[in-house]
């Protein structure tokens, strides 16, 4: 009863917040604006991060109070909203905020976990007993990595209406589920206020968007899954419960994967804009966009139910 607490109030934030963030942006123009690589055809107000932020943080400060992981959120996510507001702002304008300065800021947010102690330390080896701890540069970098990728990963799939919220809602109470086998609290009750979060904008976002969560809500979502999942999934993980985490976020991972080897093969910049990820080769073929996130959604449940079954049936 305690963690649906946690995600109804996280849930009814977003009907709070939502629609003050989306009347501010629709009087200042803070909206998206059509182009011909964009799917709509009317500017949508594009403040849904800054909903997304509040409506996940408060809640996890009233219920955990100032822990480590909810340091960390903050912070973090503080950080991805503005530069991600800034590079929404931008793109109001009809401009692209250089890549550079995003990556330094992503690179440096990928670090703060391990300030407040969550990292990927090492992987429990059942055969021998006891823990494979990693030495420390690899598991800064480790660390680094999956949080910097996770962070990109999100704001890729960010490109129909209701897609990455929707897969977003799916991995949060997939790493929810991960984190109360685990024995982790503190973890769950962030992964289920976040799905609350995530699912409450999704009333806004699905097919016909109202509203865009843009880089600062996509950025902000990518950091928070990768935070839960260093701090639950991989913690105490062996090499194959390894998997679990991957799988529970295998949509973006498996469209990131495929769209930068399909930009290395064409010889296009790794971060230059294109209409090559899934949801836009679906929608080539004829599907339309509620019919492209829903089968979509289908994939990812399919792999978040193998992350749980995995987890199930190796006991740990």
């Amino acid at each position: 009863m305690f963690y649906v607490a946690a995600s109804l109030i996280s849930f009814a934030f977003m009907f709070l917040f939502v629609p003050i963030f989306r009347t501010i942006a629709v009087r200042t123009g803070f909206v998206d604006r059509p182009n011909n690589r964009k799917i709509h055809r009317n500017p949508i107000p594009l403040m849904g991060g800054a909903a997304i932020y509040l409506a996940t943080v408060i809640p996890l400060f009233l219920f955990v109070g100032a822990s480590r992981l909810s340091l960390a959120i903050a912070a973090g996510g503080l950080v991805l909203v503005a530069i991600g507001l800034v590079d929404d702002y931008a793109k109001t304008q009809g401009q692209d905020f250089p890549v550079m300065p995003r990556v330094i800021v992503y690179l440096g947010v990928a670090m703060l976990p391990l300030l407040f102690g969550i990292r990927i330390s090492g992987i429990t080896n059942i055969g021998l007993g006891g823990m494979v701890i990693f030495p420390e540069w690899l598991a800064w970098g480790s660390t680094i990595v999956w949080v910097f990728a996770l962070i990109n990963m999100i704001n890729f799939i960010d490109g129909v209406d209701g897609l990455a919220s929707g897969i977003s809602t799916l991995s949060s109470f997939t790493l929810f589920v991960t984190a109360l086998i685990k024995g982790q609290p503190d973890t769950a009750l962030l992964a289920i206020i976040l799905g609350g979060a995530c699912i409450g904008f999704l009333a806004f976002n699905f097919h016909p968007a109202r509203i865009f969560m843009g880089d600062a809500g996509a950025t902000f979502i990518g950091y928070s899954l990768a935070v839960v999942a260093v701090d639950g999934a991989f913690k105490s993980a062996t090499f194959l419960t390894m998997v679990v985490p991957l799988l529970a976020l295998g949509v973006p991972i498996m469209d990131t994967v495929i769209v930068m080897l399909r930009r290395m093969l064409t010889g296009k910049g790794l971060h230059q804009a294109d209409k090559l990820h899934s949801h836009h080769v679906l929608m080539r073929w004829g599907l339309n966009q509620i019919q492209t996130v829903s089968f979509l959604y289908l994939i990812a449940a399919v792999f978040c139910l193998l992350s749980i079954l995995l987890l199930v049936t190796t006991g740990t």
